[in-house]
């Protein structure tokens, strides 16, 4: 089983969303970003300990050799990446890296309007763009400080 795939099962399993993954660049340790969408107070120190506890667990019989494991809530500026959180996080502001230029420019901030028929909506100071999905390198969302 791959390692993706082993994170998402497991993390599901215990009520969590999969937010993201990164590993260091000889593997050593692996950071997994967790939410909770249903607890209004998100991701708690409780929460990424228990999700290490079972990791490590699954580690040890899966034979996943690693250093350090880190668990960690995705934060404010969190990565969007699958196609519902376009949609969860409608209305927020965000920064998204395009793989090929849309009428010459990657880089886009914005009002994010929602994902639909395979096209983020970002709306822009002056105008709104339909962004393709599967040309998205990178988005964060912005935080709002009023």
């Amino acid at each position: 089983m791959d390692l993706n795939a082993l994170l998402e099962t497991t993390v599901v399993g215990l009520g969590y969303e999969l937010v993201d993954v990164e590993l260091s660049p000889r593997g050593r340790t692996i950071r997994v970003f967790i939410d909770a969408p249903a607890k209004e107070s998100g991701v708690d120190v409780e929460d990424c300990a228990k999700v290490s506890n079972q990791l490590t667990r699954v580690f040890e019989v899966e034979n996943v050799d690693f250093d350090r494991l880190e668990i960690s809530s995705p934060g404010m500026d969190r990565v969007v990446k699958k196609a519902a959180d376009f949609e969860r996080f409608a209305g927020q502001d965000i920064q998204i890296k395009l793989r090929i230029p849309h009428n010459g420019r990657r880089n886009f901030q914005g009002e994010l309007l929602g994902h639909k028929d395979g096209k983020v909506g970002l709306r822009l100071e002056k105008d709104d763009v339909e962004l393709e999905f599967t040309n998205i390198e990178k988005a964060r969302l912005v935080p709002r400080f009023d």
